[in-house]
Protein backbone atom coordinates (compact mmCIF):
# COMPACT_ATOMS: atom_id res chain seq x y z
CA UNK A 1 0.00 0.00 0.00
CA UNK A 2 1.41 3.29 -1.09
CA UNK A 3 2.30 5.99 1.57
CA UNK A 4 -0.15 9.27 1.44
CA UNK A 5 1.89 12.63 1.07
CA UNK A 6 0.76 15.43 2.51
CA UNK A 7 1.10 18.70 0.37
CA UNK A 8 -1.23 22.06 0.44
CA UNK A 9 -1.68 22.32 -2.91
CA UNK A 10 -2.68 18.74 -3.34
CA UNK A 11 -6.96 19.10 -2.42
CA UNK A 12 -9.53 17.30 -3.25
CA UNK A 13 -12.43 18.72 -5.46
CA UNK A 14 -15.12 16.29 -3.75
CA UNK A 15 -14.54 16.79 -0.11
CA UNK A 16 -11.61 19.40 0.45
CA UNK A 17 -9.18 16.83 1.97
CA UNK A 18 -5.64 17.56 2.17
CA UNK A 19 -4.62 14.37 3.34
CA UNK A 20 -4.45 10.92 1.80
CA UNK A 21 -3.97 12.17 -1.69
CA UNK A 22 -1.77 9.66 -3.65
CA UNK A 23 -0.57 9.62 -7.18
CA UNK A 24 -2.75 7.46 -9.41
CA UNK A 25 -1.09 7.03 -12.86
CA UNK A 26 -1.61 9.54 -15.81
CA UNK A 27 -4.63 10.51 -17.79
CA UNK A 28 -4.50 10.09 -21.89
CA UNK A 29 -3.34 14.39 -22.02
CA UNK A 30 0.01 13.21 -19.79
CA UNK A 31 -0.98 14.84 -16.92
CA UNK A 32 -0.49 13.74 -13.45
CA UNK A 33 -3.64 11.97 -11.89
CA UNK A 34 -4.42 11.95 -7.65
CA UNK A 35 -6.28 9.59 -5.66
CA UNK A 36 -8.28 10.60 -2.67
CA UNK A 37 -8.52 7.92 -0.13
CA UNK A 38 -10.82 9.47 2.08
CA UNK A 39 -13.24 10.43 -0.67
CA UNK A 40 -12.06 7.76 -3.12
CA UNK A 41 -12.06 10.32 -6.15
CA UNK A 42 -9.82 10.55 -8.68
CA UNK A 43 -8.48 13.74 -10.34
CA UNK A 44 -6.41 15.91 -11.88
CA UNK A 45 -5.00 19.25 -10.40
CA UNK A 46 -4.27 20.98 -13.64
CA UNK A 47 -6.07 19.44 -16.36
CA UNK A 48 -5.10 21.06 -19.94
CA UNK A 49 -7.59 22.38 -21.82
CA UNK A 50 -7.30 21.19 -25.90
CA UNK A 51 -8.43 24.39 -27.57
CA UNK A 52 -7.48 26.10 -30.72
CA UNK A 53 -6.46 29.38 -30.89
CA UNK A 54 -8.89 32.29 -32.28
CA UNK A 55 -6.38 32.84 -35.05
CA UNK A 56 -6.57 29.61 -36.28
CA UNK A 57 -11.02 29.66 -35.56
CA UNK A 58 -10.64 32.81 -37.97
CA UNK A 59 -8.46 30.77 -40.51
CA UNK A 60 -10.91 27.95 -40.84
CA UNK A 61 -13.86 30.14 -41.29
CA UNK A 62 -11.92 32.45 -44.24
CA UNK A 63 -10.89 29.19 -45.70
CA UNK A 64 -14.41 27.87 -45.55
CA UNK A 65 -16.01 30.71 -47.03
CA UNK A 66 -13.78 31.08 -49.87
CA UNK A 67 -15.33 28.01 -51.48
CA UNK A 68 -13.61 24.64 -49.66
CA UNK A 69 -16.18 22.28 -47.46
CA UNK A 70 -15.69 22.14 -43.91
CA UNK A 71 -14.16 18.54 -44.71
CA UNK A 72 -11.46 19.80 -46.77
CA UNK A 73 -10.63 22.61 -44.09
CA UNK A 74 -10.40 20.16 -41.49
CA UNK A 75 -7.69 17.96 -43.87
CA UNK A 76 -6.02 20.84 -44.27
CA UNK A 77 -5.47 22.34 -41.08
CA UNK A 78 -5.28 18.99 -39.08
CA UNK A 79 -8.59 18.91 -37.61
CA UNK A 80 -12.24 17.44 -37.16
CA UNK A 81 -14.73 19.05 -40.04
CA UNK A 82 -17.09 18.90 -37.06
CA UNK A 83 -15.11 21.58 -35.06
CA UNK A 84 -15.15 23.55 -38.50
CA UNK A 85 -18.75 22.64 -38.86
CA UNK A 86 -19.45 24.24 -35.08
CA UNK A 87 -17.43 27.63 -35.64
CA UNK A 88 -19.28 28.41 -38.39
CA UNK A 89 -22.32 27.95 -36.73
CA UNK A 90 -21.00 29.87 -33.85
CA UNK A 91 -20.17 32.34 -35.93
CA UNK A 92 -23.26 32.95 -37.82
CA UNK A 93 -23.41 34.65 -41.27
CA UNK A 94 -20.75 37.55 -40.74
CA UNK A 95 -17.86 37.27 -43.47
CA UNK A 96 -14.70 38.61 -42.47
Amino acid sequence: MRKATIDKNKKCPRCGEVERQVKNGRTKAGTQSYLCRHGNKTYTLEPKQNTYSEETKALAIKIYYAGTSGRGVGKILGMSKNNVYRWIKKNGNDCE
